[in-house]
């Protein structure tokens, strides 16, 4: 008669997963790996539009404000909350504050023409405003309603949290970096903004509303695209 031999090593091995885990499950199926990295996407998009609907409301509760007053309706963003680059206008026109949405009718068709320039899809970016309301008839915000909207516009930035930032108009260039001079005088030339211990490049450049007004300066804003584009191949930012 022969005696078994019992793997005692196998059955330690055995008892120690039932201790760990009773529901222990093994798969010989791969790991997907690609499944992991879209789930943390969608969580970090998730977590970031709660943020921006918790601005919203902060921004919707503001009091004593004239801008608020004259509009129909609160003008946040619109675009992929994920980009790498985030477009800060000037003020929401009377287009815009109907619809709530940036950048829309005439001056919208221009500024996607300007992004396709540099082979950018206006739907790969996210846009925003310096101020969320219509001013009075659509006149430029004053210093103070710039200053009182610029703390909502950097945890605008902050939650968004773009690799490039481009500022269309002066009321863009005041809120964001503080400079209130001519945008003729500064645009063209990468700045630097620090938000949160992050460091942040920024263009300031013509909105499209103003090249509207003006083409003869279009050519000053091709310029200024064409080194937006050539940051984003310096930085290797896919979009």
């Amino acid at each position: 008669m022969t005696k078994k031999v019992l793997n005692q090593n196998s059955k330690f091995i055995k008892q120690l997963i039932n201790t760990i885990e009773p529901d222990f499950v093994f798969s010989d199926k791969p790991l997907n790996r690609f499944d992991i990295i879209n789930n943390n996407h969608d969580v970090l998009s998730q977590n970031k539009n709660k943020q921006l609907l918790k601005l919203k409301e902060q921004i919707s509760s503001i009091e004593n404000c004239n801008l608020k007053k004259n509009s129909k309706h609160i003008v946040m963003g619109d675009g992929d909350v994920d980009s790498p680059i985030m477009l800060i206008g000037e003020a929401p026109g009377k287009i815009e504050d109907n619809s709530s949405l940036p950048f829309q009718g005439e001056i919208g068709s221009l500024l996607k023409k300007m992004l396709l320039a540099i082979n950018i899809k206006i739907e790969k970016v996210y846009s925003t405003y310096s101020v969320n309301f219509r001013p009075p008839e659509d006149r430029k915000p004053s210093a103070n309603e710039i200053k009182r909207y610029s703390v909502f516009l950097k945890e605008h930035i902050s939650i968004i949290n773009p690799q490039i930032v481009i500022l269309m108009g002066g009321t863009a260039m005041e809120a964001v970096t503080g400079i209130s001079g001519r945008i003729s005088d500064v645009r063209g030339n990468w700045k630097e903004i620090i938000l949160k211990d992050k460091t942040l490049p920024v263009m300031i450049t013509f909105s499209p509303s103003y090249l509207i007004r003006f083409p003869e300066n279009k050519k000053y804003s091709w310029e200024d695209l064409k080194k937006i584009k050539q940051k984003i191949q310096d930085l290797k930012i896919k979009i």
